[in-house]
């Protein structure tokens, strides 16, 4: 009976050591200098700030990008984050990487209504607006968290806000899916992709600070998010969201590159665009 209980105590410590892998200490935060490439996601600043993905910002690959959120965030490489990383190749010229700062390619993956960022018709689209976030830091009020519900009220609020301000706002079904996505990933990496529930103290930190909060008491989830957990998650948010297209363009479209001729998908028609980059 002793030799049972030992065994049972040995493998309980030894799956507790594998809940978390990661050497902190050699990824702790570093703020990054004038010349570092950051871009307009929070998510992939915060892993290069930690030096899951290049301090610099640049020459980030398809495997190096889905390799980092899985060690940073314990975020399995689903369907939908290679889409994304395939995505982030377009907005470069380059054959087979991407910086960071090339993803504020409005279009691709850059979108309007954002949860932290200014539209790119109305200014600065890749650094963090404290006017813009504070839509979602007052969110859900008397209580210390956010949660399904609370982002699916954010998005609708970001985008009536967006309808007074700028009036090239595109909202089709496109960017309601990426902005969906961005809600359930916070609400998972800071928080629990089961219950969809996450502090505010992280989310915060996490936004503004591009910085995770391991101070704080934030921990790499335990159990990995995987296509089931988060498909699930981003089902309830959409269930509880109330949206309807607007503006000029309804037909979902991207940008396939990042200058000269443009070829743009609206739809199921191509047309040749010019587009200037002012970054």
């Amino acid at each position: 009976m002793k030799i049972f209980f030992a065994f049972l105590i040995t493998l309980v410590v030894s799956v507790e050591i594998k809940c978390d892998t990661i050497d902190w200490s050699a990824h702790q935060w570093q703020a990054p200098s004038a010349t570092d490439s950051r871009g307009p996601c929070p998510g992939l600043n915060t892993l290069a700030n930690h030096g899951f993905l290049p301090r610099n910002g640049s020459n980030i690959t398809i495997p190096v990008v889905l390799n980092a959120i899985n060690d940073g965030f314990n975020f399995q490489p689903i369907n939908l984050l290679r889409i994304g990383a395939k995505l982030g190749l377009l907005t470069t010229d380059a054959e087979d990487s991407f910086s960071l700062n090339d993803l504020a390619l409005h279009g691709t993956l850059e979108h309007d209504a954002s949860l932290s960022r200014n539209d790119y018709a109305l200014g600065d689209n890749v650094h963090f607006n404290e006017t813009v976030f504070t839509t979602l830091a007052n969110s859900n009020p008397g209580v210390d968290y956010y949660n399904i519900t609370s982002a699916a009220q954010v998005m609708e609020q970001r985008l009536t806000e967006d309808k007074i301000v700028n009036p090239t706002l595109i909202n089709t079904v496109k960017e309601l899916s990426v902005r969906i996505v961005e809600s359930g990933f916070y609400l998972s990496v800071m928080g629990n992709v089961t219950t969809g529930v996450a502090p505010k103290n992280f989310v915060q930190i996490f936004f503004r600070e591009e910085r995770l909060p391991l101070e704080e008491g934030w921990e790499r989830p335990e159990v990995p998010i995987d296509q089931d957990s988060f498909d699930t998650l981003l089902s309830e948010i959409t269930n509880v969201t109330t949206w309807a297209p607007s503006g000029e363009v309804i037909c979902p479209w991207i940008r396939l590159q990042p200058e000269g001729e443009v070829v743009v998908v609206e739809g199921t028609v191509f047309k040749m665009e010019k587009v200037k980059r002012k970054y």
